[in-house]
């Protein structure tokens, strides 16, 4: 069987995604390629490759669609699309995972180090204020699926106080793992350093707002490359002003990319990065591509399908 797969990504990133998918692991479903949706009949596809900035938006146009595979790990943009009648998965994949972990733990060490004092001290400024140990530094991690929970181990790895949070009951070895509304403050309420990593859906819209942003311990930092909406950005530059946090470190934001007259821009404690924390990496992505392309020629379940239902 012959799988007629659409690429919809963008059109200048076409050239090294193709390359990417055509060095795929042999062994899989016979191909058939297709960059640019001009370049098929819409009769013919059998999935779509899809990227939320790309020009793939209509579906119904498939009519013989089996699978729509999101080349992102959000989903928010295109979960409540009613068009889609067939499987939507969202990307899990080695490269967007150890992205993120490696934003997270360089902004993470970064703060509870201090590094900012150094580099901005002025000549003369001799400051010899010393962090305590990582041991006794307290991370709370919110949101506990493949993202956050490699972030988790990582810093506990490096002898972080770690505790995480989840809608649903977790379990990872070395990690205080909570759940529900009293878990949630008591992850809050102990840590230095919050890390954002739970997906969007309209229940965590503006879950941190000023009651729950109140509950960081005085002087904690907030590390948000999960998804914008879920700080209350009023709320949050209040915090900051009022010297009840001491840094956001934020990769994502509601507008994209961030308007210039953005009051986040100029924030002397406010750290912009401009969404790269987690990028999905053609070179390690084609290879999951092409393990879901071999379950759909196969008839097998595709993994890491989304529930439309929870919206992630």
């Amino acid at each position: 069987m012959t799988l007629t797969v659409l690429f919809g990504g963008l059109p200048e990133e076409r050239p090294v995604w193709g390359e990417a998918l055509r060095a795929a692991p042999a062994g899989g479903p016979d191909v058939r390629l297709v960059m640019a949706p001009e370049d098929v009949n819409p009769t013919e596809v059998d999935a779509v490759l899809y990227d939320r900035e790309g020009p793939v938006t209509e579906f119904a146009r498939y009519p013989n669609l089996k699978a729509v595979l999101s080349l992102w790990a959000g989903v928010e943009k295109i979960v409540g699309d009613e068009t889609i009648a067939v499987p939507l998965t969202r990307m899990v994949e080695p490269g967007l995972t150890e992205g993120m972990t490696d934003w997270v733990v360089a902004h993470a060490t970064r703060l509870h180090a201090g590094i900012d004092r150094h580099i901005h001290a002025a000549p003369g400024d001799w400051n010899d204020w010393r962090p305590p140990l990582s041991r006794h530094r307290r991370v709370g991690v919110l949101g506990l699926g493949e993202l956050g929970a490699d972030a988790a181990r990582m810093l506990r790895a490096l002898r972080f106080d770690v505790a995480g949070w989840s809608r649903r009951p977790k379990a990872l070895d070395g990690i205080d793992c909570r759940h529900g509304d009293d878990g949630l403050e008591a992850v809050l309420r102990r840590s230095d350093i919050l890390v954002l990593l739970l997906p969007l859906t309209p229940a965590p819209e503006n879950l941190m707002d000023a009651r729950r942003l109140g509950w960081l311990p005085p002087g904690a930092a907030i590390l948000n490359p999960g998804r914008g909406p879920l700080i209350d950005d009023d709320a949050l530059l209040a915090a900051l002003d009022a010297d009840h946090l001491s840094h956001a470190v934020l990769d994502v934001f509601r507008q994209e990319p961030l308007p210039v007259e953005h009051p986040f821009w100029a924030h002397p404690k406010v750290t912009v990065t401009p969404h790269i924390a987690a990028a999905t990496r053609p070179e390690t992505a084609s290879v999951v591509v092409a393990e879901q392309l071999g379950r759909l020629s196969r008839g097998a379940p595709l993994r890491h399908i989304v529930d439309r239902g929870r919206g992630y």
